[in-house]
């Protein structure tokens, strides 16, 4: 007499399952950019957070937020920081720019760059 697990298939796949491909490298936020600059600038300077902080007119807090990342600023907020540190507005976002462009070569690189990502299409 047979039970009824011996008469179910068994069901074997004929390929391994696909290896899931590791996620894309995220983009840097626009806040971590310029965060960054902040604080390098501020660290080029031998100058304390409570230092440019003061010369900014914005809290100790909001600023250590802001390098870190973890704060969108107004534009006027921005341009307080960057004059604190002897940068115009216009300064502190073309740095950021900079790091961007850098970031984005980093990713690209050994890769063909652009949104076709290195698909070629013939007439």
């Amino acid at each position: 007499m047979s039970t009824q697990g011996e008469n179910e298939a068994r069901v074997i796949p004929l390929r391994p399952p696909a290896r899931q491909q590791p996620p894309a490298p995220r983009e840097p936020l626009w806040r971590d950019l310029v965060g960054g600059v902040l604080r390098r600038e501020r660290l080029a300077q031998n100058r304390t957070l409570k230092d440019v902080s003061e010369a900014a007119r914005i809290s100790m807090p909001y600023l250590s937020e802001l390098e870190r990342g973890r704060k969108e600023a107004s534009s006027e907020v921005l341009a307080a920081a960057a004059r604190a540190l002897g940068l115009g507005l216009g300064d502190l976002l073309s740095l950021a720019q900079q790091d961007l462009v850098s970031h984005t070569s980093r990713r690209t690189h050994g890769r063909a760059a652009g949104p076709a990502n290195g698909l070629c299409l013939a007439a």
